[in-house]
């Protein structure tokens, strides 16, 4: 029994894959470990964390890959004519990703280029957000008698509560929030930013929806975050913008028939 068990496990070491510093020998094929480092850091880029099981998995992984390439060879599948045509897709893309990769680290972006871009976001923010509420209805009619009924004093958020048909702020007394007026229909935020604070419309507003009536509760200036907390957005970004344009160059210069 106890021979029996010593040459099981003397097959079994002999069997595995032997792994080493500079790699892992498949069946006397050295796979390099800059494989698996390779896998490693693909899984961790994805969010899973780096750890002895994860490694374990990245060497499962490249030993079974290289088992099936070897056995593909066996077959002389390396010879044919589908592997070769995948095989010049991959390296066309492979080189392509490198070039990517080689541009954004030759061409850095600048301090001065994304503070210039943070500007143009601001400028194009609205400079105030606007605290609404609103009661939306289906025709003028329903819509006129709303505001008559809050002339004679009834409370704004009981109408919403019982005659709006905006199921999202209904049942808040047809409270949106503070929001930027951009989020907004053209036809409803060109009427709120003209109110006063606490002034209702005192006539209807149409737009897609139906009919509104609006009340603007209050205003303040927006909020914008700051410089270093975009940053890195703001360097994609703008990584992206000169990248487009260099890719726009190359296809106007270019001559495909």
């Amino acid at each position: 029994m106890r021979k029996l068990l010593t040459l099981s496990l003397l097959a079994a070491t002999l069997a595995a894959p032997a792994f080493s510093a500079q790699g892992i020998q498949v069946n006397g094929t050295l796979v390099p470990q800059a494989r698996v480092d390779a896998f490693v850091k693909q899984m961790t880029a994805q969010g899973q964390p780096d750890s002895p099981e994860l490694r374990n998995a990245a060497r499962d992984r490249v030993v079974m890959t290289e088992l099936l390439r070897q056995e593909a060879v066996k077959k002389g599948l390396d010879k044919s004519p589908e592997y070769k045509s995948e095989l010049e897709n991959v390296q066309s893309a492979l080189l392509a990703n490198l070039y990517v990769r080689d541009y954004m680290k030759s061409h850095p972006i600048s301090e001065a280029e994304l503070k210039a871009e943070y500007e143009q976001m601001k400028s194009q923010m609205h400079q105030k957000t606007y605290h609404a509420r609103h009661i939306l209805v289906k025709t003028e009619a329903e819509a006129r008698a709303v505001i008559d009924q809050l002339k004679k004093g009834k409370k704004f958020e009981d109408l919403a509560r019982a005659r709006s048909l905006d199921t999202g702020s209904k049942d808040n007394g047809g409270d949106l929030g503070f929001v930027d007026p951009a989020q907004l229909v053209p036809e409803f935020a060109n009427v709120m930013t003209k109110l006063a604070k606490g002034q209702i419309t005192q006539t209807p507003v149409k737009s897609q929806f139906g009919w509104h009536v609006i009340q603007l509760v209050d205003s303040k200036d927006a909020d914008f975050p700051p410089f270093d907390q975009v940053k890195a957005q703001l360097e994609q970004q703008v990584q992206g913008k000169r990248f487009d344009a260099f890719l726009n160059q190359l296809k106007t210069q270019a001559k495909v028939q």
